[in-house]
């Protein structure tokens, strides 16, 4: 009976293992390429950019956070108050309905964090597309979901291109592209160095537009403008050595800016009047900290950058799916409503999956705080 149960020991240790392994087979392509050794053309872009000094991808204004490994102090601010930090109660979705494209029209739909899809004169644009459960490179830690995606990346209507604005695994999700890669024939467009990534995980090369900031591509009618950010880039402890970005999106009629990951800075003026103004911008609220300002907005500085954009409409991306801070889950909603309203700026916040006609914004209705009540 011992041998028997030894033998039992093993074989489920065996399974464990195997299992195990199974679950991680995918880290090494999570981590990604850096893209100095993924070809000479490449390479050659990179150390001509203007954003590249010294063997890194810099900001235009100075940052001065350090972003690392987390602090003891930090983890122990993590340990507390963790309820705050997510949902009360589940919160509401949408399943977005079909229609036809107007060819003069926007409209918009946000999935969730900054995953949001954009209906631009007839054609559809998908910005940072992450239906993974979790945003991490492996599958045993980091933040998990706080909703489910309110559709399968699947039953996404068919894409005229798809946006990504840095290399962050919550903004570059590797199922997410191979799921694209397979189901749809939408090129990718993203910030220079980030088609290393895309390439090793099987995007075809004709699929892949690489841009600098300020350089443009014209896709499927629309012009997309690859625009600064103040953030930084890297999917293991290397840093830096992917650009991040903005991204303007113009049609010949309407105008939509996506501000990516960034902090406040100046050129968010020059921006608007170089490429505005904007009928839409998606800027980001969530994830703030007085331990990284320079990286991410708060809210206030969101509605900031959007008066200095030129925009017309707000939507806030970047909260209520993952904690990545240690801000309570509605805190960059409720602030991000408050200035709207002393500042006189129209705002929108729909429910994940909600469709938004951009010419007939619903009035904000404060469905996240029955969830938090």
């Amino acid at each position: 009976m011992a041998a028997m149960r030894t033998v039992r020991r093993l074989i489920a240790g065996g399974v464990a293992l195997a299992a195990a392994g199974w679950a991680l087979r995918d880290v090494p392509a999570e981590l990604g390429v850096r893209p100095l050794t993924s070809g000479e053309d490449r390479a050659s872009r990179i150390r001509r950019s203007p954003q590249f000094r010294d063997g890194v991808f810099v900001n235009p204004m100075p940052e001065q956070t350090r972003v690392g490994a987390p602090s003891p102090a930090l983890l122990r601010e993590l340990m507390k108050d963790r309820e705050s930090r997510r949902p009360a109660g589940p919160i509401p979705l949408r399943t977005p309905a079909a229609g036809d494209l107007s060819p003069t029209g926007l409209n918009v739909v946000w999935y969730g964090h900054a995953s949001t899809l954009v209906e631009i004169e007839g054609r559809r644009v998908l910005f940072d597309p992450v239906w993974s459960g979790r945003v991490s490179p492996t599958p045993f830690v980091g933040p998990l979901r706080h909703h489910p995606v309110p559709v399968a990346i699947e039953e996404v209507p068919k894409l005229d291109a798809i946006v990504i604005s840095h290399d962050h695994y919550d903004h570059l999700d590797l199922s997410t592209v191979r799921r694209l890669t397979r189901i749809s024939k939408a090129p990718f467009l993203v910030p220079l160095g980030i088609g290393a990534h895309l390439e090793r995980w099987g995007v075809p090369l004709y699929r892949i537009i690489e841009l600098d900031w300020e350089e443009e591509a014209n896709v499927a009618g629309l012009r997309f403008v690859s625009t600064a950010a103040r953030h930084f880039s890297g999917r293991s402890l290397t840093r830096n050595d992917t650009l991040w970005g903005s991204w303007v999106v113009a049609g010949s009629r309407r105008k939509v800016f996506y501000a990516g990951d960034s902090g406040f800075f100046e050129g968010y003026a020059k921006i608007g009047a170089d490429h505005g103004p904007f009928d839409l911008t998606l800027m980001p609220i969530g994830a703030y900290s007085p331990s990284w300002p320079d990286i991410h907005m708060n809210p206030e500085e969101a509605v900031n950058a959007h008066v200095n954009l030129g925009g017309s409409l707000l939507l806030p991306v970047h909260w209520a799916t993952f904690t990545l801070a240690l801000h309570p889950w509605s805190e960059p909603v409720d602030r991000l409503w408050r200035e709207a309203k002393a500042r006189d700026v129209k705002i929108v916040v729909p429910r994940p999956g909600e469709l938004v006609d951009t010419a007939s914004a619903p009035a904000v209705d404060a469905w996240w705080q029955a969830v938090q009540s």
